[in-house]
């Protein structure tokens, strides 16, 4: 079974504030290309134009780091076929995570339900953030990637510190923010597992960009 974990990226979205959402155009319609190809043959080339963090998106260290590899510099080897964990977030708004938890090698997903209020002013506000001491951890630990279906994986109060980037992104452990659907992974110790994915094009210079983060269970 595939899970979708990624959220749609429709015209003028807002998945952060401030970020300026996407726009679609239309590079040759369908009706210009019936001039250029022979008769019955039509195609439909579209534009984008978007900020790297929209939608569903990777960081890589080179968001925080201006000496940490970039899109094209991540191995497709820590961001696809990865043992995946969920790990399911408490009451509060910082998630701190279990030390019991086997994280080495694997994709660690923080679900916290915050998804349920993305495209709605509700999601750009209070939102869930993993507790910097349990990013050290994650760190300490080994862990390949490490997801959340929230705004972000760090509080963001106004000019504050950004501690679970610093730290993940400093020991090479990309970031995928604004998942969603994790309610429908096998938890943790189920003995189900899956597999999770979440690889971006291969852009020179960027650190971040959306991807169609999806997950693989038995």
């Amino acid at each position: 079974m595939i899970v979708e974990l990624s959220h749609r990226i429709v015209d003028g979205m807002i998945t952060y504030p401030g970020i300026p959402g996407p726009k679609l155009g239309v590079h040759l319609s369908r009706e210009d290309s019936r001039k250029v190809y022979a008769p019955g043959t039509e195609f439909h080339i579209a534009t984008i134009a978007l900020a790297a963090n929209t939608g569903t998106y990777l960081d890589t260290p080179y968001h925080r780091y201006p000496d940490g590899p970039d899109l094209s510099q991540v191995p497709v080897s820590k961001l696809a076929d990865l043992p995946g964990l969920v790990v399911r977030a408490g009451a509060g708004r910082e998630v701190v995570i279990a030390e019991d938890l086997d994280v080495r090698g694997r994709a660690v997903l923080i679900h916290t339900g915050w998804d349920r209020h993305f495209g709605t002013d509700a999601y750009l506000h209070g939102h869930p953030y993993l507790a910097p001491e349990s990013a050290q951890w994650l760190a300490d630990q080994g862990a390949a990637l490490v997801g959340i279906d929230s705004l972000n994986i760090d509080d963001t109060p106004p000019h504050g510190e950004r501690p679970a980037h610093t730290i993940l992104l400093k020991a090479g452990i990309p970031l995928v923010e604004h998942l969603t659907g994790l309610a429908a992974l096998p938890p943790a110790g189920s003995g189900d597992g899956f597999r999770f994915h979440a690889a971006p094009p291969m852009v020179a210079g960027m650190g971040t960009f959306p991807v169609r983060a999806y997950a693989v269970v038995p």
